[in-house]
């Protein structure tokens, strides 16, 4: 490994600017069982700047909910085996007893789940839950706690809040046990919260109501957000800042912008190629990602995503199954890294990716391009409109 490559894996530093309130270092989160070790999060690195929101991204088994379990402490005390370094604010979350990340919880961070149903519990009714979390990190009356309950379910748009705060979980539609989860988290104002598939279940009005409420929430407190979302049109709205995870491992982190417009891991290409075009050709066909997500019981060898990469063979020699590429600057600068292999991967993208996946916008950007005039070479040349940007600004265009 070169000294330039060890240098960008252990930098967690995030993307943009800003203190950072959560720093997650090399974090390894293994579970063993009788047929070896699970290796779930495996060297995890990246920040969220306060004011931030930061996405993450990748299929189900990728390790985002177990790696966003582990800045919760919620296993502390289980058979997992934890390394690495999580600070929130400066306070190392792994190093922290019971007691402490009791105090932590809830109140300096928060999560909301990605299952309702599981998270609450059947005896107690909503607001006595989401009560109980309040009080326990304020020192205040059962009266103006449930006020507070009635606020939070108000706000996350539960009819008749003062009648359904006296309501059990399985009087709740799945939708509303969702948005009172959310309650829950809010209901602290915590600085740092983490989202699990906050939309899920929810119809697309509702589901703007839920964004818009977590933005509110972050210009009022300044909060760093994290949204594990399957989602790219909500990661496009929402985050500053994109992780895609793969195999329990970064293989591309840097700034939406970049990530969406031009990604250089041929996984991301995957998923970018994975979501459908409403503004498209309606005959064209989705190109999903081929195989299956890596046992992480089992990993492959060299690069976790080399048996379902169509392009391993642009790599030279037997790199791609042998060695595991470092997670180094991309093309673009430090502030975009990826783990590949792949020599050129912007050339790649744009001329052999984009115009599968979006074949009309790169006809409209190449007669745009021929039909502009040419600047003069004293004139600093011309400003060409870049087509790898086309797959999310056509939808936000559409």
């Amino acid at each position: 490994m070169s000294s330039s490559a060890t240098t960008t894996e252990e930098r967690p530093a995030a993307s943009s600017a800003g203190d950072p309130l959560l720093v997650v270092k090399d974090l390894k989160v293994h579970f063993p069982s009788s047929d070896g070790v699970v290796k779930a999060v495996d060297g995890l690195s990246y920040s969220v700047a306060r004011g931030q929101t930061l996405g993450i991204v990748g299929e189900s088994g990728s390790g985002k909910s177990v790696s966003s379990s582990a800045i919760m402490g919620l296993f502390h005390g289980s058979n997992a085996q934890l390394s690495g370094n999580i600070f929130l604010d400066g306070t190392d979350i792994l190093t922290l007893e019971e007691n402490d990340l009791r105090k932590l919880r809830g109140r300096d961070v928060a999560m909301i789940f990605q299952d309702p149903l599981s998270a609450l519990h059947p005896y107690y009714t909503v607001g006595a839950q989401i009560i109980e979390a309040y009080r326990v990190h304020q020192d205040v009356s059962k009266k103006a706690a449930r006020r507070r309950a009635i606020e939070l379910l108000d706000r996350v748009g539960i009819p008749q809040p003062d009648r359904r705060v006296d309501d059990y979980p399985h009087q709740f539609s799945g939708g509303m046990r969702q948005r009172a989860m959310i309650a829950m988290g809010l209901v602290n104002d915590p600085s740092m919260l983490i989202a699990d598939e906050p939309t899920t279940a929810l119809d697309v009005t509702v589901q703007a109501q839920i964004l818009d409420l977590l933005q509110d929430l972050q210009r009022e407190f300044n909060s760093a957000i994290i949204i594990i979302t399957h989602d790219l049109g909500v990661v496009a709205e929402m985050t500053d800042d994109t992780l895609v995870m793969y195999g329990g491992r970064a293989v591309e982190y840097g700034k939406t912008s970049e990530i969406l417009t031009h990604p250089e891991m041929p996984y991301t290409w995957g998923l970018l190629s994975s979501v459908p075009d409403v503004t498209g050709d309606t005959s064209a066909k989705l190109i999903p990602i081929p195989g299956n997500p890596p046992s992480l019981l089992n990993p492959p060898s060299g690069c976790h995503f080399h048996p379902r990469c169509t392009f391993r063979d642009k790599v030279a020699g037997d790199l791609c199954r042998t060695t595991t590429p470092e997670l180094v600057p991309g093309s673009r600068g430090s502030s975009h890294l990826k783990r590949c292999h792949l020599p050129d991967p912007e050339s790649i993208y744009q001329a052999e990716v984009l115009p599968e996946i979006a074949p009309d916008l790169v006809e409209a950007t190449d007669a745009m391009e021929s039909a502009a005039p040419v600047a003069p070479a004293e004139a600093g040349g011309s400003a060409e409109p870049s087509a790898a940007s086309a797959p999310i600004e056509a939808k936000e265009q559409g």
